[in-house]
């Protein structure tokens, strides 16, 4: 039995903050969040935009697989253990591993290690947060009633994406502050634990089983667990045509907004100039992410009523075709000013995607392989974000400036509605 709030308790969705654990929960997800943003951006502040490195299209790739590649390497053993292990437990544990990961980073940022060494240690770092976002997002069903489910993950989703690019805007900062060599890059990367710290003091006020998994239905041998981990996953999601569909509309997003982001940061780096009060840069891209931000922020707000009069199959259509049109209005002019709007509209309508994506996952399937099938499409997104990038990387113009990706991006989107529909007739035809 799924321990989520009765629904005879069901409260509406301005009351969601009421609830005490949903807000612990939030607070957890927020911190470790806004630190995830912090490292991210510290690290590739230290690695792209260091006056004391270079950084070329393969570079900038593989910088990439550094912050994704944790994200598939992971998915399958943060499932099968997050469907065994006390989830409340792994979220302390996971925050303090950390923790004692990203000191471990910032000192070789100090000591001015080679780039590869610390995409390495970013490696660590990320898995480790990847293991915890899928935690939350499993526990999220234990502490809010299942009717509200989508306006809680939009609250949560959309909150916490703004908190780790209000933690990208503070890395930003304290590089200005402490430098942007490798020292300061150091110094602004050791601030992420304190995301680590409160996400686990959060965490560890909740009561044991709190948070799941009520069922474990799982091998005797962990080994075994994790082998089939991605399989249960897979066979779980096909049993819920609503969430294959939606998982099908989301993968041509991560393809084309993965060669985009490529693109942006060479954009960004050597082809923009400086245009009134908007800058290229490390803070060229600064002000994309707080575009992306409010993208995010808009996507959340809108969501849950779209999806209430619309439906999620025609809200994951319209943000498909929406993305589509921004890349090829907005982004084909490169110019600095297109290319902001275009990071507001291309992320506003992915994340509207994501959120319908999350809502399905947590309706459709049961708590005890729910976290199988987050960590599944995790490790799906995750890889498909590092081809798609590693091969934008081979073909990509060393300024980024592209008309035939941003042509590829367009298709790949409208392919994606087709094979949205396609997967949807599953549902009609069951």
């Amino acid at each position: 039995m799924t321990a989520v709030v009765d629904e005879k308790q069901r409260v509406p969705t301005r009351q969601l903050l009421a609830l005490s654990e949903f807000r612990r929960l939030l607070y957890s997800r927020f911190a470790s969040q806004w630190g995830d943003g912090l490292f991210q951006a510290g690290l590739a502040g230290a690695v792209l935009f260091n006056p004391e490195r270079g950084a070329d299209p393969l570079t900038i790739a593989t910088g990439f697989t550094a912050i994704l590649l944790p994200y598939s390497i992971v998915g399958p053993f943060a499932g099968a253990l997050l469907d065994r292990w006390d989830r409340r437990r792994v979220l302390v544990v996971a925050n303090m591993v950390r923790v004692g990961l990203v000191l471990t980073a910032a000192t070789g940022l100090l000591a001015g290690l080679d780039s590869k060494v610390l995409f390495l240690f970013s490696l660590l770092v990320l898995g480790v947060g990847r293991f915890i976002g899928a935690g939350l997002s499993a526990a999220l069903p234990h502490v809010v009633p299942q009717r509200n489910l989508v306006q809680a993950n939009s609250f949560a989703v959309t909150f916490g994406a703004l908190l780790a690019v209000v933690g990208g805007g503070c890395a930003i900062g304290l590089r200005k502050v402490f430098g942007e060599g490798d020292f300061g890059s150091g110094l602004t990367t050791s601030v992420a634990v304190i995301g680590s710290l409160l996400a686990a003091f959060f965490a560890i006020r909740f009561t044991k089983g709190r948070l799941g998994p009520d069922e474990v239905d799982e091998p005797a041998g962990t080994v075994l667990a994790v082998a089939r981990g991605l399989i249960d996953g897979a066979k779980a999601a096909w049993h819920a045509p609503r969430v294959i569909a939606s998982l099908v509309a989301l993968l041509a997003h991560r393809m084309s907004s993965s060669v985009a982001l490529l693109m942006a940061v060479l954009l960004m780096r050597y082809y923009f100039t400086d245009l009134g009060l908007l800058r290229a840069g490390l803070t060229g891209l600064g002000e994309m992410a707080g575009m992306v931000g409010l993208g995010l922020f808009t996507a959340g707000v809108v969501t849950p009523r779209l999806v209430s009069r619309f439906g999620r199959q025609k809200v994951i259509i319209g943000a498909l075709l929406l993305a589509a049109a921004t890349m090829l209005g907005l982004g084909t002019p490169f110019t600095l000013l297109a290319m902001l709007f275009a990071a507001f509209l291309l992320f506003g309508a992915g994340q509207v995607i994501k959120l319908c994506v999350d809502s399905a996952i947590q309706s459709d399937v049961g708590d005890e392989s729910r976290g199988r099938v987050f960590s599944l499409y995790d490790t799906l997104f995750n890889i498909t974000q590092v081809v798609s990038i590693a091969l934008a990387a081979t073909v990509v113009p060393a300024n980024g400036h592209s008309h035939a990706l941003i042509i590829v991006t367009v298709l790949v989107y409208l392919l994606g509605v087709a094979g949205y529909l396609a997967a949807a007739r599953r549902e009609r035809t069951a």
